[in-house]
């Protein structure tokens, strides 16, 4: 579920349609939560469909750590990409704002950390030089992205909360205790879909920085 406080606009000809704030988003808030309504599809039903559907979960969904398909029922489908974008996913099913988000401003997300089936070309970006996404992109940039999230969390409970509630009781005392300090993160790591092959020899090369602030699934 995608914050209340956000409409969909038209952006431009080359993006289409986005995610907007309607009111002012402070870091740290939640901004999307995986709730009852969002779909769930593994490879097998996805093949199994007929192709139209097969474009539609190909543009609108991303895949979980298991290798699922996951379709957004509500504007969340349409969050754009970012390299600097201003929500980070959680290894807890949830994103936040890792910085202020203004009114009229565009809610963005990192497409790296989707686990993409194969390279994702993306408008080039001020201040970066990634202009392809690349599916094993979280095996790159996961302490970047933890970094970030890191900075965002001590905010959880001082902002309005309005998605709060739709977390399981698990994750909201899991989030209570890494917002005041209590326990370590969990790495965005905990995101990336391994094919069911564990890691290879090159992708653990890639793994190689360590926080002492954060939990590491491998």
């Amino acid at each position: 579920m995608i914050h209340p406080d956000t409409e969909l606009r038209f952006i431009n000809d080359k993006i289409g349609h986005g995610v907007v704030a309607t009111k002012f988003i402070p870091k740290g808030t939640i901004t999307w939560v995986l709730d009852k309504l969002d779909r769930i599809f593994t490879p097998e039903q996805i093949d199994h469909m007929d192709k139209m559907y097969q474009e539609v979960m190909d543009k609108y969904t991303y895949r979980n750590p298991e290798g699922n398909y996951v379709f957004c029922w509500d504007n969340a489908r349409f969050i754009n990409h970012s390299a600097n974008a201003n929500c980070i996913t959680t290894a807890y099913e949830f994103e936040i704002a890792i910085r202020d988000i203004q009114p009229g401003e565009e809610l963005t997300d990192d497409y790296g950390y989707l686990n993409l089936d194969e390279p994702f070309e993306v408008l080039p970006e001020a201040g970066t030089t990634r202009n392809v996404v690349y599916p094993d992109d979280l095996l790159r940039y996961y302490p970047v992205w933890d970094e970030k999230l890191l900075g965002a969390f001590p905010n959880l409970l001082k902002v309005n909360q309005p998605l709060f509630h739709i977390l399981s009781k698990t994750v909201q005392e899991k989030a209570t205790h890494i917002s005041m300090g209590e326990k370590k993160m969990d790495s965005i790591l905990n995101c990336y879909y391994r094919n069911g092959n564990g890691l290879n020899g090159k992708e653990l090369a890639d793994v190689s920085a360590r926080s002492s602030k954060i939990v590491y699934p491998y």
